[in-house]
């Protein structure tokens, strides 16, 4: 028997997702290749890997033993990558970070905590605030790093992309919203929008959605994602953030998450000097952030990725 890497990436995605759909997705490849992919597993092994029509999918005794054989395989494999780009292109460097996609930042801390055992002497920090411009500052060279969802082609600055997330409207169970299955811009008009305090047009939900059809609602601000959550739950207006940041609250009951029209997607992405992003230690910070997403986060999808990965 002969096992592939990509065969044991393919089973964690499978376990990741709970779905041939979505391990799918995040892999860039179709369902029908990913399907293939299982079955010539199989004829290898003489038997099948997971129950058919499971959900989520519950995995056999021999696809369990290949799952503990792919933690251990595939750990391995990214630890020595990492040990070679170090010994080729040096241990050291500098990661300052800055944040456009607010929303981000609950995100962000597991992945610098799980960055940091592996490059100890690369110096990390973040710059700035809400009335901060990152992408001015990534160019002076002021920050290495911004999380954004609105990339400038600035000369010198690459693009990294994640993932990509649905944008959606929150409102509390009770509103007259609710129980609709989408909502267009005029349904906004007489709103209150809650957004993080930023220039309107930096917001997604302003600049693609409302502004294009002439609504113009009231605007409160809050500096917290969660203070924006509470105050939609509490009937005091709504909020645009993205699907994997609402799912959450709408599971327990605490506001209803619909699609803006047709639905709007967002594109997060790490925008980096092109220099900065050649380093190896931005690289491992790169591939690190998208496995923990795709990991985590509900709702999202993967990018097809080219040379950055």
């Amino acid at each position: 028997m002969n096992l592939e890497i990509r065969q044991l990436k393919t089973l964690v995605a499978l376990r990741e997702t709970g779905t041939l759909v979505e391990a799918a997705h995040r892999l860039c490849l179709t369902q029908s290749a990913l399907s293939h992919q299982m079955k010539e597993l199989e004829l290898q092994l003489g038997g099948p890997v997971f129950v058919r029509k499971s959900r989520p999918i519950r995995f056999t005794g021999a696809g369990l033993r290949l799952l503990a054989l792919a933690d251990t395989v595939l750990g391995a494999l990214a630890d020595a990558e990492r040990d070679i780009q170090k010994l080729v292109h040096g241990e050291a460097g500098r990661l300052f970070m800055a944040i456009e996609c607010h929303s981000c930042f609950n995100w962000l801390m597991p992945v610098i905590d799980a960055y940091r055992p592996h490059w100890p002497q690369v110096e990390l920090d973040f710059s700035g605030g809400f009335t901060f411009e990152p992408l001015p500052a990534l160019v002076q060279g002021e920050v290495d790093l911004v999380i954004t969802t609105d990339p400038q082609p600035l000369k010198g600055i690459v693009y990294a992309p994640l993932f990509d997330c649905e944008m959606r409207l929150a409102v509390a169970p009770g509103h007259p919203l609710a129980c609709r299955e989408r909502v267009e811009a005029a349904d906004i008009a007489q709103e209150t929008l809650i957004t993080y305090p930023v220039l309107p047009d930096r917001l997604d939900i302003i600049s693609r959605f409302l502004a294009p059809k002439g609504v113009a609602p009231a605007i409160r601000t809050t500096e917290l994602t969660l203070m924006m959550v509470q105050m939609v739950a509490s009937g005091r207006g709504v909020c645009c953030l993205p699907n994997w940041v609402l799912d959450e609250y709408a599971n327990l009951g605490k506001l209803v998450s619909l699609p803006l029209g047709d639905g709007m997607w967002s594109r997060v992405q790490l925008a980096m000097r092109a220099d900065t992003q050649a380093t190896a230690y931005a690289q491992d910070f790169i591939r690190l952030a998208r496995a923990h997403c795709f990991a985590s986060l509900s709702g999202i999808r993967p990018v097809q990725l080219e040379s950055d990965s």
